[in-house]
């Protein structure tokens, strides 16, 4: 694509096996529709998917991030220093403190109950987490460096999603008028998590998991700016399956709100003319993943599932046999 790219990109949040059916969806998606992201695309990431977006934006393509997970790196790949079993901290989180990890958050969610959602309101009362994202930055920054040994930001299309931490806002890191920082702590603020890892301070500011306030932030495409939008949404589900244990029954309730408010976004793009391919898990893939979205054990049969129930589910729409398309009910 050239300069003028009216493409762009949304990658959702979903822990380390939605970074794994993530990188599935987009070698599917190479392969079946010859598409791939470029730098001149627009690029927007939340949590795992602001990972996603900072390494392609970094010059790392998606085949090489394929081929790390699978452990079989080429020589002319890029370095990704990143232990899977290891640097993500553990499957379960730290123990957490006792007080609310923000009360000012607490204080203003309810001074601002229209303004603040109910997650966001949750996060302000929650412990703040104990784990650590200094892993996720040190590999961050190795790779931006590699790709630009001055630190600058890489270009004006790639926008990095966060919440702060005292007003519940959401802030939009790289897009112009929010706060300027390096890539690497934008992308650990943007993942974040309540009660699993400690908030990231950047410039005076405290930011947590960018998911609290949007899973995936489609609202931030503007259809007169860009006409084709690709949609990856792991924690997302335009198929769900019937499982059965109670965790994974409350987890399918979390999917089924957030897949409303992807789609919500994702119809008003379309509504304005704007030709948008939306990818989420199917039962197979749920079946894979589980109801523990950081169970790295699961990691290489996610992956590995997402690469054919992806390139089938784009058969399928290629075909017009996609009947949850337009509702995604």
């Amino acid at each position: 694509m050239s300069e003028s790219s009216r493409r762009a990109f949304v990658f959702g949040g979903g822990g380390v096996l939605g970074f794994a059916w993530t990188i599935g969806a987009l070698t599917a998606l190479a392969h079946e529709r010859e598409i791939t992201p470029s730098a001149h695309d627009l690029l927007i990431g939340t949590s795992a998917g602001a990972v996603i977006a900072g390494l392609l934006a970094s010059g790392v393509d998606i085949d090489s991030i394929r081929r790390h997970q699978l452990g079989m790196p080429l020589p002319e790949d890029p370095m990704i220093t990143w232990n899977y079993d290891r640097d993500s901290g553990g499957s379960m989180p730290p123990r957490p403190g006792l007080r609310p990890g923000s009360p000012r958050l607490l204080w203003n969610s309810l001074r601002h109950r229209a303004e603040v959602s109910p997650v966001v309101a949750l996060s302000g009362l929650l412990p703040a987490g104990r784990g650590t994202l200094e892993p996720i930055g040190e590999m961050l920054r190795a790779v931006a460096t590699q790709a630009r040994p001055d630190g600058s930001w890489p270009g004006s299309r790639t926008w990095i999603v966060a919440t702060d931490y005292v007003t519940g806002r959401r802030t939009v890191f790289g897009q112009p008028g929010q706060p300027s920082c390096e890539l690497a702590a934008a992308i650990c603020a943007s993942c974040a998590i309540p009660a699993w890892y400690a908030p990231v301070r950047i410039d005076g500011r405290e930011y947590i998991d960018g998911g609290t306030t949007s899973n995936a932030s489609v609202d931030l495409v503007s259809p007169t700016e860009y006409e084709e939008v690709f949609v990856l949404a792991p924690m997302a589900a335009l198929s769900p399956d019937s499982p059965r244990s109670p965790v994974a029954l409350i987890e399918r309730r979390i999917r089924r709100s957030i897949t409303r408010g992807v789609m919500r976004d994702v119809n008003r793009l379309r509504a304005a003319g704007a030709e948008v391919t939306v990818l989420t898990p199917g039962a197979d893939d749920l079946a894979a993943m589980g109801a523990n979205l950081m169970n790295v054990r699961r990691r290489l049969a996610v992956l590995q599932t997402a690469m054919q129930t992806c390139a089938l589910e784009l058969r399928l729409q290629e075909r017009g046999l996609d009947p949850q398309r337009e509702t995604g009910s």
